[in-house]
């Protein structure tokens, strides 16, 4: 699309299919979008300063050509209703310029995209604006930072995620989960996707979570469970870290009841463990487990609530 016939649908002097074929290229992508009202709004701004100047019209056009001559460009003629003025023209022709570059200098420019996937591993990794995420197994990051006139930097996590934002004020850190927008200057907090819900842990900071109409502002020790589907309710304290396991290797135990620790070993160590002994779930455990076997863990779980371990099948059964 080029800017003269942009400037003759402006003018309304295009045939019915070249109407259409403007509004089709306008609506085609934001980027044209974007551009059509900058151009929009430079023209309007030069129809107004030439409906109400007082300079000889024929002598500008004709101090305008003299300069486009004196130039290696080749000018292009468009045919023209008498009812424009020739002092319209020259400054269509001369706002193309700066049409096109205010378009560039607006629009966002990507200063930085990265993508990242843990597969079977736990990854560690610094992105661009040396913000530290810690992903935990199979899970996958996108990042993309932007520059110009909207300045932001933008994750889209999927899994479980430990991120240690860099601060800058002047760009918003913007973590995008499950249809959960988590914004950020310079904070640290944990991230998880579970099958019917999203967690979020705050560690240091301040963090604001939206989804749909509900806001909500988390501070350090606080944590958030976002459903999938239903509003979202009152936000806690966090009792434990053995949300931490993946990154610190231990399974730190503060009052915690058993069911609880044995749902997270479960995810960390890729098990079936079942508590068949009601009694023992809601039992408290106050320990650290550093870097154990699944087997060392188990024992000592059986030893300190006098249960037994049976293994059946693909399941690891607690009695």
């Amino acid at each position: 699309m080029d800017d003269e016939m942009l400037a003759k649908f402006l003018l309304d002097e295009v045939t019915e299919e070249e109407r259409l074929r403007v509004k089709q290229w306008i609506a085609r992508n934001p980027q044209n979008t974007r551009y059509f009202s900058h151009f929009e709004l430079i023209w309007a701004k030069s129809r107004l300063l030439a409906q109400t100047t007082t300079v000889d019209e024929n002598a500008a056009w004709q101090r305008f050509r003299d300069r486009v001559a004196s130039t290696s460009q080749t000018a292009v003629v468009v045919p023209l209703k008498k009812s424009v003025n020739w002092l319209r023209i020259a400054a269509m022709i001369t706002i193309t310029i700066g049409v096109i570059s205010l378009f560039y200098i607006l629009l966002p420019r990507s200063a930085a995209r990265v993508q990242v996937s843990s597969k079977e591993t736990i990854l560690i990794d610094t992105l661009p604006d040396k913000s530290i995420v810690t992903l935990n197994k199979n899970s996958a990051l996108s990042y993309e930072e932007q520059s110009g006139s909207k300045r932001y930097r933008k994750a889209k996590l999927k899994g479980e995620g430990f991120f240690n934002i860099s601060p800058d004020k002047s760009k918003p850190f913007i973590v995008e989960v499950d249809g959960i927008s988590v914004q950020v200057v310079g904070t640290s907090f944990n991230i998880k996707s579970l099958r019917d819900s999203t967690e979020i842990i705050v560690e240091t900071g301040v963090v604001t979570v939206t989804k749909n109409h509900q806001v909500f502002t988390l501070v350090k020790g606080d944590k958030l469970m976002v459903p999938r589907s239903g509003l979202i309710h009152a936000k806690q304290r966090t009792t434990d870290h053995l949300y931490n396991y993946y990154r610190s290797r231990q399974f730190v135990c503060d009052n915690t009841p058993l069911w609880k620790l044995v749902e997270v070993l479960n995810d960390a160590y890729q098990v079936n463990i079942v508590i068949e002994n009601k009694k023992a779930a809601g039992e408290l455990l106050t320990t650290t487990f550093d870097n154990e076997t699944i087997d060392k863990i188990l024992s000592i779980l059986a030893e300190t609530f006098n249960l037994s371990v049976v293994k059946k099948a693909d399941r690891i059964i607690l009695k």
